[in-house]
């Protein structure tokens, strides 16, 4: 697993909506860089194995749209949750699960994950190359903290969750923003 100081240079496939398509699907590709995502913000980043599975749909992503609020008095321009899933299924998650704060960005290649030194073999769940559960602060491109789920492994036949929820980003970014007395 690697560590690295700054998020990689990837472009990501998007689809955004576009009013001028008509029909049913009014969206279109759009790719979006690494650049256009953390430049210029602070951005509070949550990577998860997969959308529509148990802990990813249940409490990983829902707890973050929860406290959306908070993390915003806290200075953050925005909450992003990453999965290996392409645009089509980070959507229909996206609505199935009524998020309208967080931001679900596709990396349907696993590029972004595969530079970040996240990306974990799950053969052993039937999904593949998938992200292993992580979250960080980001601010202007460069990682300022990451916490890793422990027990990093290919085919892990448990799915670690301590410390990418939600909670355990808040109170670092509370704790961080207390001034620090002499």
């Amino acid at each position: 697993m690697a560590v690295i100081d700054r998020v990689p240079n990837v472009v990501f496939k998007t689809r955004v909506r576009d009013e001028s398509i008509p029909g049913s699907n009014p969206f279109r590709w759009q790719d979006r860089t690494t650049q256009d995502i953390f430049g210029s913000k602070r951005v509070v980043v949550f990577s998860l194995p997969g959308a529509f599975t148990p802990t990813c749909s249940t409490s990983h992503l829902p707890r973050y749209e929860e406290l959306y609020d908070q993390f915003k008095a806290l200075g953050v321009d925005e909450i992003i949750c990453i999965s290996v899933n392409d645009a089509f299924v980070m959507f229909q998650w996206g609505k199935q699960q009524g998020a309208n704060n967080v931001f679900l960005l596709p990396d349907g290649n696993g590029e972004f994950t595969r530079k970040m030194g996240m990306l974990v073999d799950k053969s052993n769940l039937g999904f593949g190359m998938r992200s292993w559960r992580y979250s960080m602060v980001v601010d202007d491109g460069k990682i300022e903290k990451i916490f890793i789920e422990p027990g990093f492994l290919d085919n892990c036949p448990t799915d670690p969750f301590e410390i990418s929820d939600a909670d355990t980003m808040l109170a670092y970014l509370k704790e961080a923003k207390k001034p620090v007395t002499a």
